[in-house]
């Protein structure tokens, strides 16, 4: 692709608005470093990503990025707070340290009550609450979210959607959101829109 596709500041939202069968999550996981193959450059935080081998790439994305998908994708067998914990624990904190950290963010978004809930126990809401606070656990830089609602019915979704860009506005990080929904992508600092792969 020739255009290119920034986040230009901290803090802002931009929406990858697209229809289905798009390229929207194609893009995502590009950006996300899941993905290789791809024409152009992508850099993150100042780094050219195509000049990081394995290693480095892996690094990126532990320190870096956060990731949001329309399934939760918790672990099963843990609780609440765990799957908030284990990210952190990867990264390098300390057990205590992390387990503050889990249970501030669930509890702010609402979760205070349910920390110890294994997913099968909470909501579909509630597990995406969980999945939210487990992406922006470890203050990534940019938060990459895949339809992140559009499991939910609406109500849920724009209470899900408005913690979401609370918490991500209130630690400075910037975010990316595709999604299909017109209506929530008016909500976000700016629209890009994808169409057969083309950005426009």
């Amino acid at each position: 692709m020739s255009e290119v596709l920034s986040v230009t500041r901290l803090s802002e939202i931009v929406a990858l608005l697209g229809p289905s069968g798009s390229g929207k999550s194609t893009m995502l996981q590009a950006i996300g470093l899941l993905e290789g193959g791809y024409g152009g450059s992508i850099r993150l935080c100042g780094v050219e990503v195509a000049g990081e081998g394995n290693d480095g790439r892996t690094r990126l994305r532990r320190e870096k990025l956060g990731f949001v998908y329309q399934f939760h994708h918790l672990l099963p067998d843990f609780s609440a707070v765990e799957n908030v914990v284990l990210p952190q624990l990867i990264f390098g904190k300390g057990p205590d340290e992390a387990k503050a950290r889990a249970q501030s963010l669930l509890s702010s978004l609402g979760l205070a009550h349910r920390l110890d809930h294994k997913p099968s126990q909470l909501s579909g809401g509630e597990q995406q609450r969980v999945a939210v606070a487990r992406a922006l656990a470890n203050r990534p830089a940019l938060v990459l979210a895949d339809e992140p609602t559009g499991n939910l019915d609406e109500r849920t979704a724009d209470v899900v959607l408005d913690e979401f860009i609370r918490l991500v506005r209130e630690q400075g990080s910037a975010a990316m959101i595709a999604t299909h929904n017109e209506r929530l992508a008016a909500r976000m600092d700016r629209i890009v829109r994808l169409h057969d792969g083309i950005l426009d």
